[in-house]
């Protein structure tokens, strides 16, 4: 992973939206990385090369920064991206010691088909864990095969990878399992055809009016 992840990251000295578009117009994304009581650092990272790595890992990729020579450690914190574009618009990382726990939020992937007869909810899409941050899951897979209606997944009841603790409340609902709805009928084609008798009748009352209009203005 560290080759894979290797960017090289350039300090950037100017600051403010217009040093941000200029940064974005050469082909790089403006980024800060901060943590363990340093001051923040303003870098620029090669937008493509970052963009592969968030396709890669996610939002939680771990990153091996070359900084003016010095490796540093970084976790993508967080990453804004333009509503309408889609180019990446600014990036926070934080710095990173090897052995060092750090809670992210991790999405949560429902496997398997329920029950016959049931629809699924999934109600919460991540959980919050602790991991090692070297070690941090892409992931967790949650099973739903065979679940009747009724069942419920909470938190506390996905299991883990090794290492990692939950961080959010064990009683957080993250799947569940409903009696399938009653989907709406078809109309049927006589119904279909009693409502085109009805329109025609309709439409032979109102000509038989403007008629009876018609004759009485005459008179």
């Amino acid at each position: 992973m560290a080759d894979k992840n290797r960017l090289t990251a350039i300090v950037r000295t100017e600051f403010g939206k217009g040093a941000a578009r200029r940064t974005r117009r050469d082909g790089q994304v403006p980024a800060v990385l901060y943590g363990h009581a340093t001051d923040p650092q303003h870098l620029a990272l090669d937008s493509r090369a970052f963009a592969k790595v968030l396709r890669d890992n996610g939002t939680n990729a771990l990153l091996y920064l070359d900084i003016a020579g010095k490796e540093q450690i970084a976790l993508t914190k967080s990453v804004v991206v333009h509503p309408i574009r889609r180019y990446i618009e600014h990036a926070d990382l934080l710095v990173i010691k090897k052995g060092e726990k750090v809670t992210v939020d991790i999405p949560v992937i429902v496997t398997g088909d329920a029950a016959p007869g049931t629809q699924i909810a999934q109600d919460a899409n991540t959980i919050s864990i602790e991991a090692d941050a070297l070690s941090i899951p892409e992931s967790v897979e949650v099973s739903i095969e065979g679940l009747e209606a009724g069942s419920q997944i909470l938190a506390g009841q996905i299991a883990l990878p090794e290492g990692s603790t939950l961080q959010s409340d064990p009683e957080t609902l993250v799947v569940n399992v409903n009696v399938e709805s009653a989907a709406e009928e078809p109309e049927t084609e006589e119904g279909e055809a009693a409502e085109g008798e009805a329109a025609e009748g309709e439409a032979a009352e109102g000509e038989a009016g403007e008629g009876e209009a018609a004759e009485a203005s005459e008179s």
